[in-house]
């Protein structure tokens, strides 16, 4: 059996059914358990609801997690290596989606879209305070750091260039590329707008402090929400530390109510959904299938993990 756990829109589960043919199932959180039908499962499709040792030891046939997308944190690794489970993710799937979505929450930040959206349905769009028309932006002739440079990063820089920008990175060492690499420190502090593109590990877990970033900076993550101190990143946000941030993730999805991060008119928030187009599902699914292929034929599976 393989199960896609996740809540499907109809076109995504219609690409399910194309890709894969029938016999895919479809398993919703709260609507279906999955424990229900652990001890099928051979293959599991794995979004975003964490994968637990628990769980993986009530399947003893499952024999392949595959991640659509690339951060595996929700994921008990060394339970799977444990069972002999095999567990796939697929780098550059999304990374158009992801940079993408980086690009327009710097806009939004900067442009202050919600602010301006909010006055317009109002009926109230040219009555702000002409003040407020001060706190908005450009990315030209800002400096922008991007804290990673994998594929998603690749992407967004020659765009931000192309806008006026000066881009600088920091990733584990130089690559070949023409833009200024920097320590990371450096690069928090000089950075007009820091841009998060790393993965969630034992290192990089609360390795963006808000506080260490140039005052007036804008901060966008669409990375994972534990690289940065949440505490810290509400008081810059509210200090003004920080002119305002972009965040797709949060150390606690979805968002409850009562984050203070949902009251705070500096903050464009999203529900983790950078990476989620129908484009980004099409290239994911093909990727999912060729493995499932893979693993019933007995060949080395695409992207290991584990």
């Amino acid at each position: 059996m393989i199960v896609l756990h996740a809540r499907p829109s109809p076109g995504f589960r219609d690409a399910v059914d194309a890709i894969f043919g029938p016999g895919v199932v479809v398993h919703v959180d709260e609507a279906a358990p999955l424990h229900a039908v652990a001890g099928e499962i051979r293959a599991l499709l794995h979004v975003l609801t964490p994968v637990t040792a628990d769980f993986i030891a009530s399947a003893p046939k499952l024999k392949l997690i595959q991640k659509l997308g690339v951060g595996v944190n929700t994921i008990a690794l060394d339970a799977a290596r444990g069972a002999g489970v095999a567990v796939c993710n697929m780098p550059g799937t999304n990374s158009q989606a992801v940079a993408e979505m980086a690009l327009s929450l710097m806009m939004a930040v900067l442009r202050r879209t919600c602010f301006f959206d909010a006055r317009t349905r109002s009926g109230e769009g040219w009555t702000a305070d002409p003040s407020e028309l001060d706190s908005v932006g450009e990315i030209g002739g800002r400096t922008v750091g991007l804290v990673g440079f994998g594929h998603s990063a690749g992407l967004l820089a020659p765009a931000l260039a192309a806008l006026g920008a000066r881009v600088v990175y920091t990733a584990r060492s130089p690559g070949d590329v023409p833009y200024e690499f920097l320590p990371l420190d450096r690069l928090l502090a000089e950075s007009d707008i820091v841009s998060l593109h790393i993965p969630l590990t034992d290192e990089t877990r609360g390795s963006i402090d808000p506080f260490a970033m140039k005052k007036g900076a804008v901060l966008v993550n669409t990375a994972r929400g534990e690289l940065v101190d949440e505490a810290r990143l509400v008081a810059a946000l509210t200090s003004r530390h920080l002119r305002g941030a972009g965040l797709d993730v949060f150390a606690e999805e979805p968002l409850p109510c009562g984050n203070p991060l949902l009251g705070l008119p500096n903050a464009v928030l999203a529900p983790h959904i950078a990476w989620l187009t129908p484009e980004t599902l099409m290239r994911s699914l093909t990727v999912a299938h060729e493995n499932c292929r893979r693993l019933g034929a007995g060949e080395a599976l695409l992207h290991r993990v584990v």
